[in-house]
């Protein structure tokens, strides 16, 4: 019997036997959901028809899916032109376990990008030949990758994406890239194909200059999150700055993290925008982020040194007149690990390894424990160790939430082409998903089920509504929440447009005829600062047990 067939049984009998026990007893298990989908999920975006898009990259060479010829892509080898026949991007259907090839054409390797208002994927920038190219792909049946050649003003490889408050996306950074731009141009809401790029323009951010540590760089996929106010947090390498993009001109800097240390690509940490109350008399913002490769980490590992990856994190309160960073130690070191923030407001921290840095065969000793980080305990009561993986997820590995409150893991790519065999971390093909400990079965008769309003419910800023739920054992109104999520996408260890805003708690009213229900009612944010328009997931809260989510639409 496997670990979690003995946690499942444990749990099932304590169950049973009417027993009662703490969150904390069961932490969470692993199943399999496919062997092979044939490329290694480098990239991953949830949309909002519950498929899942993942992509690597064309130059790794022929994936495990064939198209026919009339997909193959043109590649370029250094030496000669050539065709591959094979796809480097799927869509995976979370409802059947299943998944199809997409046609790609450019290279998306280490590229960024984002859902945005209508909820089709915007994906920008890549390696070579596709650092410049706009990918669209529309959550519709059958539907492809369109490719807007020369879309972006300049190469984006390694950049970060956010949506702003008016639907477009600000791409900041990129290889050599100490610029930012803004796709489609802010004046162009409801934009298409066709649409020209006149009058739009990148703008430079000496802030990149500033955080570059020469040929390591340090400084790549920075950390971006929309502040409540509408102007921009970015963190690179080891400090961050308040930035109005509108005028191209830093509010703030704030102060360096202690020790120093790097945290961007290939350094690489992660970071989360922490989840924002929207009833507190006044939001606080506050930003984490943990773990990371020390100074010098990345040419010792390049000389075959692997150094002991970072075990802190640091928090910082940005809406605070006096921000500080405060730092806090987490149960194992972790490099090229991921941040999601889950539905009842706690952090998970997954993948990665703990020694040496992202990049080729940089990287050492697999976590295979994911991390909770629970924000609200006291500070030495706020990590958590969960059940491991048998899976090494190290460079390249992705992570996102779904709709059902699963983890979905695939990746894990330590190699400049597929490599299978015969090499100390193989090219990981498979998708698994972990279930956090929301989701044991003693905890199925606190776990509320959303009967109104459906999934795909628009609504506009400010707008109240009311959510009808059920929960099989009695109800604590005081301990229900609802929650919205921004699914974000995710790539080397970032989770770009990640959001989680905290609706409302409590005010709760019971309706025990003709059945016993629940009702709570809420008002969507009041503006694009707090939620840009786009799709979320909605989630009921009770007891830190999260419902299945439901798709909302806030409408620009």
């Amino acid at each position: 019997m496997n670990k979690q067939s003995v946690v499942l049984f444990f749990c099932h009998v304590l169950l049973l036997a009417g027993m009662s026990f703490s969150h904390s007893t069961c932490t969470g298990y692993w199943t399999l959901l496919q062997d092979a989908i044939g490329i290694s999920a480098m990239h991953m975006q949830l949309l909002h028809n519950d498929r899942v898009v993942m992509f690597d990259g064309t130059d790794l060479g022929p994936s495990n899916v064939s198209f026919p010829k009339a997909k193959c892509s043109r590649i370029y080898n250094g030496r000669r032109i050539g065709f591959d026949c094979t796809t480097h991007s799927v869509e995976y259907d979370v409802a059947t376990n299943s998944f199809r090839p997409l046609a790609i054409q450019s290279s998306m390797w280490c590229s960024s990008g984002g859902a945005v208002h209508y909820g089709a994927l915007v994906q920008t920038g890549g390696f070579k030949a596709g650092d410049r190219t706009v990918r669209i792909l529309k959550p519709c049946r059958g539907c492809d990758w369109e490719e807007i050649p020369m879309g972006l003003l300049t190469r984006r490889w390694y950049a970060t994406n956010h949506i702003l408050p008016d639907g477009s996306q600000i791409i900041v950074g990129g290889r050599n890239s100490f610029s930012y731009e803004i796709f489609p141009k802010p004046a162009s809401f409801y934009w298409h194909l066709a649409e020209t790029k006149s009058a739009a323009k990148a703008y430079s951010l000496p802030f990149l200059v500033q955080t570059n540590d020469g040929e390591i760089e340090n400084n790549l996929y920075p950390f971006v999150f929309l502040h409540i106010d509408g102007s921009l947090f970015i963190f690179a390498n080891n400090r961050a700055i308040l930035f109005d993009y509108s005028k191209n001109r830093v509010l703030k800097a704030f102060p360096e993290i202690r020790g120093g240390n790097p945290r961007n690509y290939p350094s690489t940490g992660s970071a989360v925008m922490l989840p924002l109350d929207l009833q507190a008399k006044s939001i606080q913002v506050e930003v984490m982020i943990c773990g990371g490769a020390p100074k010098g980490a990345h040419i010792k590992a390049r000389n075959g040194v692997f150094v002991k990856a970072l075990k802190t994190c640091a928090r910082i309160k940005i809406t605070s007149p006096n921000p500080k960073w405060l730092i806090e130690i987490m149960p194992l070191p972790r490099v090229m690990g991921d941040m999601l923030l889950l539905p009842n407001g706690n952090v998970l921290l997954i993948n990665g390894g703990s020694f040496g840095t992202a990049g080729w065969e940089l990287g050492r000793k697999p976590v295979l424990n994911p991390v909770l980080y629970r924000p609200n305990k006291p500070p030495g009561a706020r990590f958590e160790m969960n059940a491991p993986s048998k899976i090494p997820r190290m460079y390249h590995s992705t992570a996102i939430l779904l709709r059902d409150g699963r983890i979905l893991v695939g990746g894990s790519n330590p190699h400049p082409v597929y490599n299978f065999s015969g090499a100390l971390f193989p090219t990981e093909l498979s998708i698994e998903a972990f279930h956090p400990s929301y989701l044991d079965p003693q905890f199925l008769a606190l776990r509320p089920t959303i009967l109104t309003p459906w999934s795909q419910m628009m609504l506009l800023h400010g707008q109240s509504f009311k959510v009808e739920f059920t929960v099989i054992d009695e109800l604590d109104p005081t301990e229900v929440s609802v929650t919205m999520l921004a699914p974000p996408f995710n790539t080397h260890s970032f989770s770009m447009n990640q959001r989680l805003l905290v609706l409302g708690v409590g005010n709760v009213t019971t309706n025990i005829w003709p059945d016993l229900k629940y009702e709570v009612e809420v008002s969507a944010p009041v503006g694009s600062n707090i939620a840009p328009p786009g799709f979320y997931l909605l989630f009921v809260v009770h007891q830190c047990i999260p419902s299945e989510g439901i798709w909302i639409q806030i409408l620009g």
